[in-house]
């Protein structure tokens, strides 16, 4: 018998004159709100809130991470940017530390990839790898940016001075890492009570706020001496300090050698639009593929029918398949996750996907920084001699899957997604519903979705009905999953859209309980 939660969980679309942001907590976009109000730009806005978010939502994403940021700027209809700033494995790390565990069993966390002994490759300081963050949103801020850096971290700090928000949804993720927060004392100290349960907001009371640790003046430090201190100064030294007292293989030279990257964009023509992803080791080139396998889309407009659902599934089934065969970092490549969408008063647009890995990454807390660190390491596949198998100095291919749409050669929407795997099925599907078959932002906000992402079926909402199930499954097996708060079985995404009359839009996953847009 199905379980079926009995509510219905609505966000209203928001729209502004001047610009809209998009991000996974209402406190962060305020701040890209509070920039762009005060005269700052797409990116000024994405690199303010960018920070903020990783104080407020930091088992999602932070400094000790990476990511993926898209820019287009409206002056420049041609100039679709990406900028890369993903994970890499440490340059002497030993392959051999992490063996497959004994009884074939899997990782059960984010992929499907076979079991590492004592999950070396999930949990500690063995699983983090030299995160890019930092020097991502660096050189976008050299690049595009108006404002200050000192200026742009302010409100994180502001933020994170103040501590975090004991709320329920804090809780709810507590208690699914409690076990491996309580092995790291710096994070045990931030996310567990003295009992090592999580911590809890008390009924009739002001909600209470954790000490962030040396998160602060981390933050503070990077603000004052710049990105450079991160890689190369006091800051440096202090991670390096801690990851070799756990018994990481990360170097100075590691730190000091990372090095992000901007290239044009993948551009996939996509009926009347121009769909620009992330090219390289991101989802990407799936994307890409997963539009070329669906041109035979019969449907032109309104909401999906059967037979159009059951095409996604087919596509993005083999798109996944050939993705898992053949893709990774072969040779030196230059190459659970939050995002942020972002559309300025000139209609320039940013879509950044930044992430830990996993939720909490590591959850490994370094106590000389207050930084949680990623676990990095579990993107790659454990298995040796395969296109995506672990080495020295490597770049991990990731799922993270930022684009923004092109309609009539001008900026049409930035639009991404938090959700592993998960994220690349649901920007495609969204791009389809709102550029293809021309549905309203509100409708396609909230139509219910379909995931296909190289699990060997299709997981179906419930809301769809016994019709597109039936007609799925003529092409493979289906999973009725449920679109919930937790866990959450399908990717959370969000938009920022700039409208035909110059009205901004946009709107976030209705299931994700602090996401906002917040209009200017």
């Amino acid at each position: 018998m199905l379980y079926h939660e009995k509510w219905e969980l609505k966000k209203q679309t928001v729209r502004g004159p001047n610009g809209v942001v998009s991000s996974q907590h209402y406190l962060a976009s305020e701040v890209g709100a509070e920039i762009l109000r005060a005269g700052g730009n797409a990116v000024d806005a994405a690199i303010a809130t960018s920070f903020a978010v990783s104080v407020v939502e930091p088992w999602m994403s932070g400094i000790g991470g990476g990511g993926y940021m898209q820019v287009a700027l409206a002056d420049e209809a041609t100039n679709y940017r990406t900028f890369h700033f993903g994970m890499r494995s440490p340059s002497e790390i030993d392959t051999d530390y992490y063996p497959l565990a004994e009884g074939n069993l899997s990782s059960g966390d984010l992929f499907s990839w076979p079991s590492v002994l004592e999950d070396r490759n999930i949990i500690g300081f063995h699983s983090i790898a030299v995160p890019g963050q930092i020097a991502g949103i660096a050189k976008a801020h050299a690049r595009y940016a108006t404002m200050p850096w000192k200026e742009l971290l302010q409100p994180a700090i502001d933020l994170a001075k103040r501590g975090l928000p004991i709320t329920w949804s804090m809780s709810l993720r507590c208690l699914g890492a409690a076990k491996e927060l309580k092995q790291f004392n710096a994070s045990r100290a931030i996310y567990l009570d003295a009992h090592d349960l999580p911590l809890q907001p008390i009924q009739g009371q002001d909600i209470p706020l954790s000490p962030l640790g040396k998160l602060p003046m981390t933050l503070e430090r990077l603000a004052e001496a710049g990105a450079d201190d991160f890689y190369h100064g006091d800051i440096a030294q202090a991670i390096i300090a801690d990851l070799m007292d756990g018994g990481n293989a990360m170097t100075a030279s590691d730190l000091s050698e990372y090095n992000a990257q901007e290239t044009d964009s993948l551009a996939i023509p996509y009926g009347d639009l121009t769909v620009h992803a992330t090219p390289h080791l991101t989802a990407g080139p799936t994307l890409a593929r997963v539009v070329n396998l669906a041109s035979d889309l019969v449907q032109t407009k309104g909401t999906p029918e059967a037979s159009t659902y059951s095409c996604w599934a087919n596509s993005l089934e083999q798109a996944y398949n050939e993705r898992l065969a053949t893709m990774g970092d072969t040779v030196d490549s230059n190459e659970c996750t939050t995002h942020i969408s972002i559309a300025d008063r000139h209609g320039n647009l940013v879509s950044l996907t930044q992430t830990l890995l996993s939720v909490f990454g590591s959850r490994v807390t370094l106590p000389r920084t207050g930084i949680l660190m990623n676990n990095g390491i579990y993107w790659f596949n454990p298995l040796p001699d395969k296109p995506n198998s672990l080495a020295p100095n490597k770049g991990a291919l990731s799922n993270m899957c930022p684009a923004i749409v092109e309609k009539n050669g001008r900026p049409y929407f930035a639009i991404g997604a938090s959700g592993g795997r998960r994220i690349m099925p649901a920007v495609f599907q969204l791009i389809t519903m709102i550029g293809i078959l021309e549905m309203e932002l509100d409708a396609a906000a909230h139509q219910p979705r379909i995931d296909v992402c190289g699990e060997g079926r299709c997981t179906v909402d419930p809301e769809l009905g016994p019709e597109i199930r039936a007609e799925i499954e003529k092409r493979m097996p289906v999973f009725i999953g449920e679109n919930s708060v937790f866990p959450t079985l399908y990717a959370c995404p969000n938009i920022a859209l700039v409208g035909p009359s110059g009205e901004f839009v946009g709107f976030t996953h209705p299931m994700t309980p602090t996401s906002a847009t917040v209009a200017v």
